[in-house]
């Protein structure tokens, strides 16, 4: 079989000769229970980096040693790509959410060979899911292995906004010591009102690791949580995105995109929110709308704006996130730590393997299965695309 791999480019000075962590702390499962992934063995050293180009996942031996082509390239945006040129004839794409091959309709189409799409993280938007259920292509993706990851970004981002500590580091940075200017923006998170728009493995996550600081919690979600986990972190349900945040100092977004959640926060949802606060959204970009979060950061409703996550992917050099004041973006690096590569590295081998062997892949790891939403795309997706607008990320031109 032919296997197409669309990974991130190489560090700029090569890949690197040595890192500054020998060894990663063992885990051996999820908060849930979950086991973390169980593939036969390993092809590489967990810490090393795994998600660019030459990382190639660790896949090459396994998958050449099986008979089997892999292709790996970061070219997947521009008209006449590599991706495009490979996507014919293989039976399987491999794509990261941070670097996504948008596998839209017509992709899908021309791809008469496809029988699977892996996600190599979680986030599987970036595929055309109504085209893969009409072309009867399966959509797996690595659940939980980098939620913990993006709730610890999460964290570091609402301190980061809240503390202005971007601000503080540039002054550093340029020679300074105007302290005045260093906190005339800088408050303490004790004592605010944080939610999370949606409260699954990522969002209540972020919410049991702001509770030490003495907030109150807040969260909406179409399931709601156990009455135990309410009470465990004195959690505060709305029934509505409009009513949680017309009450929180600061609000993370963490509910998938599709459909239904694209374009949710528009100016309309933003203007009431409480003036000045913050979000914290790394989720994906398309479910807050850009122009609206730019005015909003500009006339004061929003004090700042941390996002992880873009639409399209890689951004254009032009696109108005880069330059708006207050923010705090960061390249879609939350779910990509050397931790987290380890992880869906390991679970995307355990995904392929289970299709060699024609035996069931785990029932998290599945969004479309057999023409159908199913597992975790059955809990937390519908039917749909949210890909319109993808081919925006030929514009980005490396500097």
């Amino acid at each position: 079989m032919k296997i197409l791999c669309v990974l991130y480019d190489d560090p700029k000075g090569g890949m690197p000769k040595s890192y500054p962590v020998s060894s990663l702390p063992k885990l051996d499962k999820y908060p849930d229970g979950m086991k973390l992934p169980t593939p036969s063995t390993i092809d590489f050293k967990p810490g090393e980096l795994l998600g660019c180009v030459s990382g190639e996942l660790g896949l090459r031996k396994f998958l050449e040693s099986k008979g089997h082509k892999l292709v790996v390239t970061s070219d997947k945006d521009a008209k006449g790509c590599k991706a495009d040129k490979e996507l014919t004839d293989a039976d399987v794409v491999i794509s990261q959410p941070f670097w996504p091959y948008y596998l839209t309709k017509e992709r899908i189409k021309s791809a008469k060979n496809l029988k699977m799409a892996i996600t190599a993280g979680i986030g599987s938007d970036h595929v055309d899911l109504q085209a893969a259920l009409d072309n009867k292509v399966d959509v797996v993706e690595v659940t939980y292995c980098n939620s913990r990851s993006v709730a610890e970004h999460i964290v570091m981002m609402i301190l980061s906004l809240v503390r202005d500590y971007h601000n503080q580091h540039s002054i550093v940075n340029e020679g300074g010591w105007n302290i005045a200017d260093a906190v005339r923006r800088s408050y303490d998170v004790e004592g605010m009102h944080v939610g999370t728009v949606a409260a699954g493995r990522i969002g209540l996550d972020a919410l049991r690791k702001m509770k030490p600081f003495d907030v109150h919690l807040h969260y909406f979600d179409r399931h709601k949580l156990p009455e135990t986990v309410e009470k465990e972190l004195n959690l505060t349900f709305h029934d509505s995105v409009e009513s949680l945040v017309k009450v929180c100092d600061v609000v993370t977004i963490n509910c998938p995109l599709h459909p239904e959640t694209e374009n949710l926060f528009d100016e309309k949802l933003i203007n009431k929110m409480k003036k000045g606060a913050y979000i914290v959204n790394t989720a994906r970009g398309k479910i807050c709308n850009r122009e609206a979060i730019a005015k909003a950061l500009k006339s004061g409703q929003l004090s700042g704006y941390a996002g992880d996550v873009w639409f399209p992917q890689p951004a254009p050099n032009d696109h108005i996130w880069r330059t708006m004041p207050n923010h705090g973006m960061t390249p879609h690096t939350s779910g990509t730590s050397l931790s987290a590569q380890a992880r869906y590295a390991a679970g995307v081998r355990e995904i392929l393997e289970c299709f060699f062997e024609k035996k069931p892949i785990r029932d998290q790891y599945l969004i479309v299965k057999d023409g159908q939403l199913a597992g975790m795309g059955a809990h937390s997706y519908s039917k749909g695309s949210a890909t319109g607008g993808s081919e925006e990320a030929a514009k980005y031109k490396k500097k």
